[in-house]
């Protein structure tokens, strides 16, 4: 009997070159798309995925199911989102999307049907260690694809239960696949945002999510002098430039966000710059904390402090059972309190947490 295998389906090319490449790989296949949202209209794209979709799963011959998921993820991701960015934050919701809605609620959904596996569109590859039988998180092959930032979270039952069939391939490759096998998906373009925030406005989401309106406030510089006045701290992140409405004989940058005094900072480039920050909710991908150097008792690690930041040498130092200060060999620019760490060895998946 042939294996079964759930594929998240989001209506784009990577998740049908994903259901392409396990029906070949002889698994029955089922896709499956989220129902996430009901967006306003002004924040929906321009296509239909789930028509999408389903086009891709006829041309395979597989069923397409419709699973709604708009509750959980409401309370589960977009409630989180608002109360990040109300509390000066600046989330990364993906991230707890994949840990709790995709690789929680999709894959309790794909076991629930018989599957034996859930099957996605990600870049990022997944090995079983021979000699201890843990399953590892490692980067994809094509390093400008690589998605495993976003999924550093993922604990040994659920990676027990996933593939990535992507793992080996550029991004060329699998719109040649999908286009050799027709796909209507070959050439649809890749989303760059957040999935219920399209156009990246955020603050749209949030007003339209929340009645509670933004609280004006003051912008200060680095010594406290007073610039102007902002219009409320969700429209600000660690690093902003544009949209700050002060002028100024030199580019001034966001450096801090005052939740308790509902201030903004704003101060030079080099002011962003930072050696070290505490990092909370960690998880580690073997399900146990990596041997740390007898010397000095930390961990050594390459860190990621955000998807698009290059790794940095840097050492954990533990605080808690969960939490560590994370202390780079150079400082590092725009550490963002929301954002995720995530810490590597070589090509491998450490682990990854919260920046406080």
């Amino acid at each position: 009997m042939n294996k079964k295998a759930l594929i998240a389906m989001s209506g784009g090319v990577d998740s049908s070159v994903a259901a392409l490449l396990m029906q070949q790989q002889g698994y029955e296949c089922i896709g499956c798309i989220m129902q996430l949202t009901d967006l306003p209209e002004e924040f929906r794209g321009s296509t239909d995925p789930v028509a999408d979709a389903r086009a891709v799963a006829d041309t395979l011959g597989i069923p397409l199911k419709v699973l709604d998921l708009r509750k959980e993820f409401r309370e589960i991701i977009i409630e989180d989102f608002i109360r990040c960015y109300r509390s000066a934050r600046t989330p990364n919701p993906c991230i707890e999307c994949n840990r709790c809605i995709k690789f929680g609620a999709l894959l309790d959904y794909a076991l629930s049907l018989g599957c034996d596996t859930l099957a996605t569109g990600h870049y990022v590859c997944r090995q079983k260690d021979p000699e201890t039988g843990l399953y590892m998180l490692k980067k994809a092959s094509d390093p400008t694809k690589d998605q495993s930032y976003f999924l550093y979270s993922l604990t040994q039952e659920q990676l027990r239960h996933v593939e990535f069939p992507l793992s080996t391939y550029s991004k060329t490759k699998v719109r040649s696949l999908a286009e050799a096998h027709g796909l209507i998906t070959a050439r649809k373009s890749d989303s760059q945002d957040i999935c219920f925030v399209p156009g990246g406005d955020y603050a749209a989401i949030i007003k339209a999510n929340d009645d509670a309106p933004p609280l004006p406030g003051e912008v200060v510089d680095t010594s406290g002098r007073v610039l102007g006045t902002h219009k409320g701290l969700l429209h600000y992140t660690i690093g902003q430039r544009k949209g700050l409405g002060i002028s100024a004989p030199e580019p001034l940058y966001v450096t801090g966000l005052e939740p308790e005094t509902n201030r903004v900072i704003l101060g030079s480039n080099e002011d962003l710059f930072r050696w070290e920050c505490t990092v909370s909710r960690v998880t580690w991908a073997l399900g146990s904390m990596p041997a740390s150097d007898p010397a000095t008792g930390y961990i050594r690690c390459m860190a990621k402090a955000r998807y698009r930041h290059t790794e940095q040498p840097a050492s954990l130092v533990p605080l808690g059972s969960d939490t560590f200060r994370l202390i780079f060999d150079e400082p590092v620019r725009a550490l963002t309190p929301g954002q995720s760490a995530v810490f590597y060895k070589d090509d491998r998946v450490l682990g990854g947490g919260i920046i406080d």
